[in-house]
Parts: structure tokens; C-alpha cells; sequence
């Protein structure tokens, strides 16, 4: 696996590869179970692969729990790039979702719980492109 220094000044070394975890869980009526998921992320990780994507609406929130799980036994050694914006339900309405500190707030503190962490490094919103 080849790496790359994230951005210009965070130090962090991730694989040049990343592995999307769009299709952890089945809360979209479809994805990868449990064990399915684990054996994809084995398999990334064996590979030498670092450097997770994930979102707080992936799978209803179902990947960022996989994820957390995952990742437990050596948090450190993983960087997770998480995104917000949309909100995690299709009924999330306008108080639920957007830019704003409030909105980054919430599934910030989500995302945190998920992957057992206590601190985050990084985070990002997903808008449509014009």
C-alpha cells in the first residue's frame, strides 16, 4: 500500500487508497451484515490500508457503529474521515440538517460515540456540487 501526507500540515500519513463504508449495515434495505462487513474490512486493513470514510447517514448511522467497532482494538493507527450535512433519516427536516455550528454539533458528538473516540481531528460537510 502506498501513503500519502493528509493536507499540507497535519502530519498524518494515510494509504492512498480508502476504504468507503457506505454499504456497512443494511439500514438501507440493503449492504453488507455484520460479518460481511468485517471480513471487507480485514481485508483493507491486511492490505495496509488506514484511511476510513464514513457519514452519519451511512446505513441510518449503521457503519459509523461498525466502524467504532472495528477500529476499537487500535484506534490510533486508523484515520476516520466522517461527514454531516444531510442528517442521518429521510425525515430529517430543516432544524436537522445544513452547515451551521448546531448542525455540526450533533452528529459531530454521534460520530465520536460511534467510533469510540473523544476527540476528532478532522471533519467535513457534503453538499451537492453546483
Amino acid at each position: 500500500m502506498r501513503y500519502k501526507i493528509f493536507g499540507r500540515h497535519t502530519g498524518l500519513r494515510v494509504s492512498a487508497l480508502a476504504l468507503g463504508t457506505g454499504n456497512f449495515g443494511t439500514g438501507w434495505g440493503h449492504g453488507a451484515e455484520h460479518g460481511e462487513a468485517k471480513k471487507i474490512f480485514d481485508g483493507y486493513v491486511e492490505a495496509g490500508g488506514n484511511f476510513i470514510d464514513t457519514a452519519d447517514g451511512y446505513q441510518g448511522g449503521q457503519a459509523e457503529v461498525l466502524v467504532g467497532e472495528f477500529i476499537a482494538a487500535d484506534r490510533d493507527h486508523f484515520v476516520v474521515a466522517t461527514k454531516y450535512t444531510f442528517g442521518v433519516t429521510a425525515n430529517d427536516g430543516m432544524s436537522h440538517t445544513g452547515n451551521s455550528r448546531r448542525i455540526w454539533c450533533a452528529p459531530s458528538r454521534r460520530v465520536l460515540r460511534a467510533c469510540r473516540r473523544t476527540a476528532s481531528t478532522c471533519t467535513g460537510s457534503t453538499w451537492p456540487m453546483a
